[in-house]
């Protein structure tokens, strides 16, 4: 036998050896595999239910009462006294500026009116002096004209006589004149005063209401010029939802409507009423500005993102139990039950409501969705009911 021919059948039977070999363990593996048992599932039909219907318009929560504090004067801070998220009450001294030329000022106004009141005695006395000069002066003309009367005295006393009654008049309405100005130099001079005083207490920047510090814009040693702004104040008992609202639906809003405010930070939802509705529209965007009070909570903060849900006409929406939707991150699926075989459907949820959820699309009125979803369940998993 030729080489080539006996290598041939050899290696024939060689290939034929390990098929069989193969099939062998294939077949041992085959039976030693178990039959996979369907996934015990219970399921529940897609159904169309009829729900208040909801106008939702999105929008940022507010306070109600806010303040931007800034300097009436320029100074160098000289303290801070709280940080931002600080609670602060009605009064409460938040900066000290340096006021070393505000207490000068208040100081030479003081000094003004300590002058004024130094001179006020001897004007007084004067006065006094001039008034019983006047008084003598008075008597002794009377005198002197009865006298006249008789003949008794000659027409140049008399002449003299009423000359020194009217240089005393003269002298007395002086003395007046000269106490009446000191009263006047005096009034300015508390007035000064009191300015002065008002100047040097813009140095003490104070808490206009109670509230949380939300912004600190300044720090010892800044430069606070007049009208920057240092701190930013808010009632912190007192918010309200700012929603942007369709032109086209704001005729349906009233003023004191009840609205149902859902706020996705705190996974809540209040009752709330709308509180303003302002008039003028926004042109790029075509809507109003619609102002919700909220009710006082400890967790509110400016600048969340709330849903404010106005209510409409009934409407027929297809649902589906709560617990039967699987949301990861932007992803939202169900598991639904076709001829025994579970499926992944992805869908888009709407409103939630008593444990049900709104489908908005991806399933079909009468599909029948798996709830709840088994742990480990995936698409293509045999399931029986």
């Amino acid at each position: 036998m030729r080489p080539t021919v006996f290598l041939a059948r050899v290696g024939g039977v060689f290939a034929a050896v390990l098929w069989m070999s193969s099939c062998a363990r294939e077949a041992v593996r085959t039976q030693a595999k178990p039959a996979v048992q369907p996934v015990a599932v219970r399921v529940v039909d897609v159904s169309a239910e009829e729900w208040p219907g909801i106008y939702e318009a999105t929008g940022t929560v507010r306070a109600r009462t806010a303040a931007t504090l800034s300097s009436k004067v320029t100074g160098y801070v000289q303290q801070v006294a709280v940080q931002a998220g600080e609670h602060v009450r009605a009064g409460q001294l938040l900066i000290t500026l340096e006021a070393r030329e505000l207490d000068s000022a208040y100081r030479r106004a003081e000094l003004g009116r300590a002058e004024v009141a130094s001179a006020i005695p001897e004007a007084d006395y004067s006065m006094a002096a001039a008034k019983a000069s006047l008084e003598l002066a008075q008597v002794t003309f009377k005198r002197i004209e009865e006298l006249s009367g008789k003949k008794s005295v000659s027409m140049q006393e008399l002449d003299e006589a009423a000359a020194r009654l009217k240089g005393a008049q003269a002298n007395y309405e002086a003395a007046r004149a000269r106490r009446g100005q000191l009263d006047a130099k005096l009034a300015q001079a508390e007035q000064e005063i009191r300015a002065a005083a008002i100047v040097r207490d813009y140095a003490r920047i104070a808490a206009p209401f109670s509230g949380i510090v939300t912004a600190k814009t300044v720090d010892p040693g800044n430069l606070a010029t007049t009208g920057a702004p240092l701190l930013t104040l808010e009632q912190d008992t007192a918010y309200r939802l700012e929603a942007s609202v369709d032109e086209s639906r704001v005729a349906a809003i009233r003023l004191g409507q009840a609205v149902e405010v859902s706020l996705d930070a705190l996974d809540r939802t209040l009752n709330a009423r709308v509180s303003e509705i302002v008039p003028s529209v926004d042109p790029a965007a075509r809507s109003y500005v619609v102002k919700i009070d909220l009710p006082g909570i400890a967790q509110l903060r400016s600048g969340m993102f709330g849903r404010a849900g106005f209510p409409l006409a009934p409407r027929e929406v297809l649902t589906i139990p709560q617990a039967a939707a699987i949301e990861r991150g932007q992803l939202q699926s169900v598991f639904v039950a076709d001829n025994g075989t579970a499926r992944t459907r992805l869908v888009t949820l709407g409103r939630r409501n008593k444990g049900t959820v709104e489908i908005l699309s991806g399933l079909s009125d009468g599909e029948k969705v798996i709830v709840p979803v088994p742990q480990g369940l995936q698409d293509g998993t045999e399931v029986r009911q």
